[in-house]
């Protein structure tokens, strides 16, 4: 064996992982397990075994992940041998499949792979070829329902809506006119060109006998299909994956395939990973107490490596703020007692939840990295609202007030922008001054007079509004609302969780204004605030160290010393939609993710109010925490905690008052 492969450093399950080379394996591979260590053992074991490496294939979900394998197989066995190894995607390996073989289903040999710019752009013109400019129907509102469509395997002129099924038709037809496939057809072909043609079916297997997919549970029916026409007898497959971490259902992954598995691959070898190497007793212990309420689920539980550890605490809090503020407090503390910043990670359900915390964390000047989520400050519709905040304040800001003058749109085109701005500069003037200048608006159409009219309309009637004493956050809701601007947001989601998001996002910018203007700032103040914290964005905070803040659906692999698990109420985990939709076991399993990324400690809090469109609002302790094994909870009151700490401050004053008197 290559130096750097070990057998007897591997457990007695991860052993037999690695010693199981045929026919098909299902590797149960739990949180902390050591499963990418047991899948590449087992690739360089195949290897050593007198299999060619031309012969092996493993499918991952990122290209990250297959450079990370490959590299790792090759460290154990040697560049030389491991070098015709193929470790790609899904697409990658669908590419392949058809740069050898997509003449067998219509297309040219030297076809091209629309994506990105090409591919919007087509849509576009599309769009405005089939009169959906009309409506402001936006290109990605378009390829999503696409998408959706082709991964479903449902024909484009099934889709709902006319317009977009008009449009999806067209722009596959002017796809196969340029000999161009997309991203979504590179499966569909693939897998196509396998099911329908034996020969060439026969090539590929022959070619891959020994096939590994890694991340099983994230598959779909599709990427399903593809791997069974893939794999013929003796099914030497060998899939990695943990249905107790499937958490990516409302984007297609069907966590079946991982359950049902001996339906598609006959009496397979079922290994479970059990023994975790990452986390503390009690943060295991918490974890298999929840799980074990999933029905249906694979049975396997964690087992520690790491005994007792500090309890699980869960913490009562009044409000977000108070959350927010305690928990960069607590970070202060800890820091001061030797952890670094990277130690830290604050886990969201939601997009919207972290504000209050990157708010918090600025103030403390602390640096923090968003993770699977866009900080709140960049995301569009914000900085959409945060524009219309400073026309609001002050209309002569030509940046601003040019982003929102067609925005949604109000029959004020670019061209009229364009012109507005080329008559500002040649009069010295603003952009708004130009708006509201007859010499301006005389020359222009009376649709877009009247337009241009409507707006200058209502930004002064809001500005008469705030010197009249009305909440500015409140004017601004007004406007969206008046002028459809969530419904205009809405049109361009490509999904529900999306949509959920920029929804919560919007609420939570208004909400902001109201709250700071309720407590006394000015709206000039909030957006000076503001302003400042943009600009820390662009020095220290995007330098990608300091505390991570990060989704719950991004967490999936990743691991951190010291996690902070918030909002743990009804509504947000289990998120609402999931109660509705009745998934909530997929909700359970996204809980399960965030308590199994602590090593060390874990901290989950729950609020009894948070601010919403500005308002407080009640919150009711989320249904999962009464799952927990309570022998490894510490459970904690914000107010008893604030308590204890002016206890033991008083009376280190009491005591430092005593020498003080003492040395007089």
């Amino acid at each position: 064996m290559a130096e750097g492969f070990s057998i007897s450093s591997l457990n007695k399950a991860q052993r037999e992982a690695v010693m199981s080379l045929e026919g098909p394996v299902l590797i149960l591979a739990g949180a902390g397990t050591g499963k990418t260590r047991a899948v590449t053992c087992r690739m360089s074991a195949l290897l050593e075994n007198g299999v060619a490496a031309e012969n092996l294939l493993a499918v991952t979900f990122t290209n990250k992940s297959a450079a990370e394998m490959a590299e790792r197989v090759m460290g154990m066995v040697g560049k030389k041998k491991g070098k015709a190894l193929t470790v790609c995607t899904f697409h990658s390996l669908c590419l392949r499949i058809l740069k050898r073989d997509i003449e067998a289903v219509g297309y040219k040999k030297k076809f091209a792979l629309m994506a990105g710019g090409d591919q919007t752009g087509l849509i576009r013109q599309l769009i405005v070829r089939k009169g959906g400019a009309k409506i402001n129907l936006k290109p990605m509102e378009v390829l999503a329902e696409i998408s959706k469509a082709k991964n479903a395997e449902r024909d484009l002129d099934t889709i709902q809506d006319d317009l977009i099924a008009a449009i999806a038709v067209a722009y596959q037809n002017e796809l196969r006119a340029q000999n161009a496939i997309d991203f979504d057809d590179l499966l569909l072909l693939g897998e196509r060109v396998l099911r329908e043609y034996s020969d060439i079916r026969d090539y590929w297997r022959n070619r891959f006998r020994y096939v590994t997919v890694d991340e099983f549970q994230d598959t779909n029916g599709l990427q399903m299909r593809l791997i069974q026409q893939l794999v013929g007898e003796p099914y030497n497959i060998c899939v990695v994956g943990d249905d107790d971490q499937s958490i990516y259902g409302w984007r297609g992954a069907e966590v079946a395939n991982i359950l049902q598995f001996e339906r598609f691959f006959p009496n397979p070898k079922i290994i479970r990973l059990e023994e975790n190497y990452r986390s503390t007793q009690a943060v295991l212990e918490v974890a298999n107490s929840l799980i074990r309420h999933n029905m249906g689920r694979r049975e396997k539980q964690l087992r520690h490596t790491i005994p007792g550890g500090d309890l699980v605490r869960l913490v009562s809090m009044p409000g977000d703020k108070e959350e927010a503020e305690w928990i960069v407090s607590e970070i202060v503390t800890q820091r001061e007692e030797g952890k670094v910043l990277e130690d830290f990670a604050i886990l969201f359900r939601t997009n919207g939840q972290t504000r209050i915390v990157e708010e918090t964390l600025r103030e403390a000047k602390i640096p923090y990295r968003m993770v699977g989520a866009q900080s709140f400050f960049d995301r569009k519709e914000v900085r959409d609202v945060l524009s219309y905040a400073q026309i609001l304040a002050n209309p002569e800001l030509d940046v601003a007030l040019l982003r929102v003058l067609n925005t949604p749109p109000r029959g004020i085109g670019n061209t009229t922008s364009m012109a507005a701005l080329e008559w500002s500069r040649e009069k010295d003037q603003s952009v708004w001054k130009t708006l509201i200048d007859d010499g301006f608006t005389d020359q222009l159409s009376t649709k877009v007079r009247n337009s241009i009219g409507s707006f200058v309309n209502q930004v002064v009637s809001g500005q008469e509004r705030i010197i009249d004493g009305d909440n500015a956050g409140v004017v601004i809701d007004q406007w969206l609302r008046e002028m459809d601007f969530v419904e205009w947001l809405m049109r361009q989601c490509k999904s529900d969780k999306e949509k959920d998001a920029r929804r919560e996002a919007i609420s939570h910018a208004t909400g902001a204004i109201v709250e700071a203007v309720r407590k006394g700032a000015t709206l000039a103040d909030f957006l000076a605030k503001t302003a400042l914290d943009a600009e820390k964005d662009d020095d220290d905070l995007d330098k990608k160290s300091g505390v991570t803040l990060i989704t719950l659906h991004a967490a999936k692999g990743l691991e951190y010393p010291v996690v902070y698990l918030v909002g743990l109420e009804e509504g947000i985990l289990p998120h609402k939609r999931s109660i509705e939709e009745g998934t909530r076991d997929e909700e359970r399993r996204l809980l399960y993710v965030g308590i199994t990324r602590a090593r060390e400690r874990l901290t989950m809090t729950y609020c009894a109010t948070r601010v919403k469109w500005g308002n407080q609002e009640a919150c009711d302790r989320s249904s999962f925490i009464q799952e927990l094994n309570p022998d490894w909870i510490q459970e904690e009151d914000y107010d008893d905690i604030m308590g204890a700490e002016a206890s033991d401050e008083e009376l280190r004053g009491f005591f430092s008052g005593m020498s003080t008197m003492l040395e007089e």
